[in-house]
Formats: C-alpha cells, structure tokens, sequence
C-alpha cells in the first residue's frame, strides 16, 4: 500500500510514473527550445531569433548551426539635408548593400541616431536582389522583417533597433535589399552618404513589393540601415575596416564593389578555397569620408564624429569582432587649419588600439598615403605625415601593419600617389589603387588575437 503523506490521499506508483515522465518531457521540450535559439553577437546561446509575439508572415527562427557575423555595414555619418520636417514619411526606402558573406539567417539593425523625433516603421523586409542594379527580389527570397516578434517598431530619437533574425539564404557576394516604411514623419533621416551603390525609393508601403517597378527614385545613400548580420557556417569572425573616404571608397566606381575592403574580403575568400591556412573572416567596412580622429563635425550627436567618438559604436560593438584594421589621420593633417601635431595623432591612434586589446581585438595600422598634388598639400603637412609613418612602421603602435603607403606612392616622387593608382585628385586611389591597396596586406597578419601586452 502507497504511504500516505500527513493523513492526505497517496498516490499509486503508476501515477508516481506517469508524473516523473510528464516532468522529464517538459524539461526536455524547454531545454530544446533554449538550444534552438538564436546566437548572440558574441556566439553564446541567446534567446530566441523570434521574440514572443505575432507570428509573421514568411518568417521562421534560424538554425542553430553557425556563427554570427557581420556581413555588411555603413557608418551612421549624419543627418540628411532636406530632410528635417517630414523625414520619409509615406514612402519606402530600399536600401541596397553587398554581402561580403553568406548565411542562412540574416538580422538588421537600423538607426534613427540623428531624428529628432521618434521614427515609426510599419513594415520592413529583406530579400536578395535579382540581379545587379535592380530593386527587384529574386523568385522566393523576400522576407518580412520583425522586432520582438511584431512588424511595427518604434525607434526612439538617437536610437537603434536589431531586427529578430530570420531564414533566407544570402549569398557570398550577392546585392540584398533592406526595405522600410514609415508613414509618420520623423525629423531628419539617419544616412551614409557616399554609398557608391545605388538603392531605391518609392511612394506608398511597398516594402513587400518584389517586381521594383515602382521604385524609380535612385539614391547613391544608405538610409537607417548600418548593418547586416548572417547565420554563416563560412565566416568565424569579422574584420572592420575603420577609417576615412580612402576606406569609404568615395572614388570607386558605382555599383562595381571595387573598394579595398571588397577586394579584400575576395582576397580571404580566394586563398580559403585555396586550402591556404587564413582565417575564415568576413570583412565590413566603417569607413566615413572626411572622417578625422580627434575631431568631429558640429551638432548633437555629431555629423561625422571623430574617430575616438564613435569607435565603441562602429567597431567594438559589432558583431563578433575578431580585427580591426585602422586607417584614419590623413584629415586631421589636411583639415587642420594650424600645423597637425603628429604626436596627437600616434597618442588617438594607440587610444584606438588599447580600446580594442581590452576587447581581444587584434589592430592592423595602415600607413597614411602621400597626397602630393592635392589643394591641401604643403611641405610642411608632408612633414607630418612622414613622423607619423615613421611611428607606425617602427612597430610601437599597432599589432601589425599594412605599408599603404610604400604600396601606392609613386617611385620617381614618393610624395605623390602612383599615377594609375590615382583618381585624378590626388588623394583618393582609382580602382586600381583601391586594389593594390587590398593587394598590400599579409594574410597572416589577420592571424591570432590581441597580444596581451604591446
């Protein structure tokens, strides 16, 4: 006979069975939910990709195989001009960017930075292009975007939002369409000039619209969008690039992705598939033209803040960071209206490179270029740039460094830029520069991690 339990009513062993099995089973279906959730942008086990909420439509939790990485991104560089009372209200903004990676979950994060006002977004999706230049999505891959499981989000004045991760398949290499609506007006829009890709505008919510026929307006901006994460069983980690136009890419040609970070992030994916022994490393680019390091633009926040200032955002808070590779200081010598002090300029770049040890983050350095030619050059700037290399290539700046400026300068006069290496301005590089720039680096020095003391 069952015991009883303070004169209350026992209970039979099959029941005792019966119970234990219910409780196993709940502890296995809660634990295999937990599991099932989306990684962290540090890798971890987090919650789930899709928050508690509607379901929608198109949309599913990702796979738990792979690593998050970056696959593109732009810096948040100001407010739009022309945009400070209604923002883009009643139309729909479809970014276009290029994945230096593919994956089979994707997540966004967009920025209202520099609104004024709260900015609501009704509907946002993701697709991949069906081709170059076209604002059309290929057959089957437009996916609607939500946050916290609903499709409307409301990002505060100076603020951003990570959409929940979904499945799509995004290809190495392929153009991905990133749409947004909103009906209200906003305030000024969040934007990355100089995008040297062409994305798309059109009247109406047409976030889902597939044929692009609508979308008639071309822009060479990115707007509200800063970066897309994958889902990537190709990638372990991610290099950002982090500098000024050289890095933006402001002379490449339109739509053609013949930046030095794109080259690049091709050289890595080449030599993988190669069998060579380099890292498995995605490369985004955080490059803002005009961009300095120890001096920012005017306003609250900042159109183009200073590399010190924005450096937790667009480097140290991206997603599972393993190198950065620096290239900033050409503007703080050509935009000085005084001589530029070049030991100001080595104290922000080592400021740079302890931020990045105290995370792990192993820090390439870049050689600043010659500029000889251009309406800012002078002797005596020159002079600063050559005490500033000088530092850099002794090794007691950075982890490692890539000589751009050996790799670029023209033999006859080092103080200017090759002339097939030139744009025609005689400081930023032609495609041919930007390439002989990806061209310079050693593989190998993406290798390992952040030494423990420089």
């Amino acid at each position: 006979m069952a015991k009883r339990n303070g004169g209350g009513a026992g209970v039979a062993p099959t029941k005792h069975g019966a119970l234990l099995a219910a409780i196993v089973a709940l502890i296995v279906g809660i634990s295999a939910a937990i599991y099932a959730g989306a990684a962290t942008a540090d890798g971890h086990a987090g919650r789930s990709a899709l928050a508690q909420g509607r379901t929608p439509h198109n949309s599913a939790a990702p796979a738990s195989t792979g690593t998050w990485v970056g696959s593109w991104s732009a810096s948040p560089a100001g407010a739009e001009p022309g945009t400070e009372t209604v923002g883009l209200a009643g139309r729909s903004v479809r970014n276009v960017v290029h994945a230096s990676v593919g994956g089979t979950s994707a997540r966004v994060t967009l920025s209202n930075l520099y609104g004024q006002s709260a900015l609501t977004l009704t509907n946002a999706s993701i697709a991949v292009a069906a081709g170059s230049r076209s604002a059309a999505a290929g057959a089957q891959s437009m996916v609607r975007l939500t946050f916290g499981g609903a499709t409307t989000v409301v990002i505060p004045a100076g603020g951003q939002v990570l959409s929940d991760a979904v499945r799509i398949v995004i290809p190495q290499g392929g153009d991905v369409l990133v749409t947004t609506y909103s009906p209200t007006a906003s305030g000024p829009v969040t934007y990355h000039p100089h995008a040297r890709q062409i994305s798309y505008v059109a009247d109406g919510d047409l976030t889902e619209d597939v044929t692009g026929a609508a979308y008639t307006e071309q822009t060479g901006f990115w707007r509200y969008l800063t970066a897309l994460d994958v889902l990537s069983n190709e990638s372990d980690g991610t290099v950002v690039a982090f500098g000024d136009s050289l890095t933006d890419g402001i002379t490449s040609t339109d739509d053609a992705n013949r930046r030095w970070t794109d080259v690049l992030s091709q050289r890595l994916r080449t030599a993988v598939g190669s069998g060579q022994d380099v890292p498995r490393y995605s490369v985004i680019n955080q490059g803002i033209s005009g961009n300095r390091i120890l001096t920012g633009g005017l306003g609250r926040p900042a159109d183009n803040p200073s590399g010190l200032d924005r450096y937790a955002r667009d480097v140290l808070s991206r997603t599972n960071v393993k190198v950065v590779i620096i290239d900033l200081g050409v503007n703080d010598i050509l935009r000085n209206p005084q001589l530029a002090d070049p030991d100001r300029i080595v104290e922000g770049l080592r400021t740079l490179v302890r931020e990045a040890h105290a995370r792990g983050i192993k820090v390439v350095g870049a050689t600043l270029m010659p500029f000889r030619g251009h309406r800012g050059y002078s002797g005596d700037r020159d002079a600063v740039r050559q005490e500033v290399n000088a530092e850099i290539r002794s090794g007691r700046v950075f982890d490692a460094v890539v000589d751009f400026d050996r790799a670029l300068r023209d033999p006859y006069d080092p103080r200017r830029l090759r002339s097939d290496y030139d744009s025609g301005d005689h400081l930023h590089p032609s495609d041919k520069g930007y390439a002989r720039m990806a061209a310079a680096f050693d593989l190998d020095d993406l290798k390992g991690s952040a030494p423990a003391e420089l």
